[in-house]
């Protein structure tokens, strides 16, 4: 791929209607940071103060010839804006513009479709692509002409989408067939740690806070690390043994943003399932960053759309390390850590267990001597406090915390 088409000439738009100077200054720098993620090159921006943004074409009448003289003089090939646009706007604005014009969900859907690995990632992009384009197929005209490559085009097969609208309907309906196969073989996976008794940990968080950080570091693996906006799109679960003993699993998914688009939240329906059955979520926040409660607000909110905010939660607010002046946590529980500091991740795994110790109930048990592989079963299931032998009766004394419906309970 050669330069040109690699860095795509980008300028960015943005409307403040209701939000404030920073909440607005953020958003657009984020958009930024989205674009060049998508191997886009931001040349210029357009910023706009209205009450409500303009029906026809976003951006007023005068705004919209400043915006056509920006682009032509920095020799940009995409307009970007940071709203989402109807096929009217993008009709209307391309009556103006001779550039490609695409809204900020259409970047996140590339990025995604860039980040896919999987299978059933892929799959998951394609659906929620489609699911975008299929109501703004009817009058792109010029658009659609121009959607031919580069950002928000990019995805599976490689090829132009189809202005027919029940080819992109049966192509939809094919894909929803074979995410059912994949969706039934995790339901199996999952019914099965279920009735293992393992306890399950989720890892949720803004996109870039340092969920794979905190995957890697605590089972010792390697998850993808990058310092990147969805680095991890397909969810990774992996074995943790906790210093006790206690053996759970820990699974990483898709990290979430402001304005997430509708459609992949319903793509990556089956993939947030997983994170939908577990007992305990890590809600991973990135302590260093300047738009702290814009990002937590936004976790929160999803997990409530998700019906996900139920879940007990322990807040761990991460890159402690990176932080400039007094940080005052916002959500509790939690705990304020660096992934990079081993100290930290013991702290981390303490924490953890307090939040898993209150979901389960006490226990005292004894073991006969005989019975080694009992033991090492309990230390792997519950959270021993105590341990004693009695060498005259030849038992162990165990005492500790496990699942209300646990065997143990019923050895007594």
């Amino acid at each position: 791929m050669s330069n040109e088409e690699q860095y795509e000439k980008v300028v960015v738009v943005g409307i403040q209607t209701t939000e404030t100077d920073s909440q607005f200054h953020y958003s657009l720098e984020e958009l930024k940071q989205l674009v060049e993620n998508a191997g886009g090159e931001v040349v210029g921006e357009l910023t706009q103060k209205r009450e409500r943004q303009d029906a026809k074409t976003v951006v007023g009448k005068g705004k919209l010839t400043e915006l056509k003289h920006l682009s032509e003089e920095l020799s940009a090939t995409t307009i970007v804006f940071n709203q989402e646009l109807s096929p009217r706007n993008v009709r209307n604005i391309q009556e103006e513009i001779e550039a490609k014009v695409i809204d900020r969900i259409q970047v996140i859907l590339d990025i995604f479709a860039l980040r896919a690995q999987s299978k059933e990632g892929r799959l998951q992009v394609k659906l929620a692509q489609l699911s975008y384009l299929l109501p703004r197929l009817a009058g792109q005209g010029v658009n659609m002409s121009r959607l031919g490559a580069g950002i928000g085009t990019r995805g599976p097969g490689e090829t132009k989408l189809e202005t027919d609208r029940r080819h992109i309907q049966k192509q939809m309906t094919d894909i929803r067939h074979e995410l059912k196969k994949t969706e039934a073989h995790r339901e199996r996976s999952r019914e099965q740690r279920k009735q293992s008794n393992i306890f399950q940990i989720g890892l949720i968080g803004y996109t870039n806070a340092g969920k794979s950080t905190i995957l890697n570091v605590t089972t010792e693996t390697s998850a993808l690390e990058k310092n990147q906006l969805f680095a991890t799109l397909d969810p990774l679960t992996r074995q943790v043994e906790f210093p006790s003993g206690l053996q759970a699993t820990m699974t990483d998914t898709v990290g979430f943003i402001q304005d997430l688009p509708t459609q992949l939240i319903e793509a990556f329906q089956s993939t947030l399932e997983e994170s939908k059955a577990v007992d305990l979520l890590l809600h991973v926040v990135d302590a260093s960053e300047d738009n702290i409660a814009g990002h937590e607000q936004t976790v929160i909110e999803l997990l409530k759309e998700l019906n996900m905010d139920e879940i007990p939660r322990l807040t761990v607010y991460n890159k402690k390390d990176l932080i400039k002046g007094d940080f005052q946590p916002g959500l509790y529980p939690n705990i304020v850590i660096s992934a990079r500091d081993d100290d930290d991740i013991d702290n981390l795994f303490e924490a953890i267990e307090k939040s898993i110790k209150k979901q389960m109930i006490p226990y005292t048990i004894e073991i006969e001597s005989a019975r080694g592989d009992l033991l090492i079963q309990l230390r792997n299931e519950t959270i021993i406090e105590r341990q004693l032998y009695d060498e005259e009766n030849q038992v162990y004394f165990v005492e500790g915390y496990t699942r209300e419906n646990s065997r143990w309970n019923r050895m007594h």
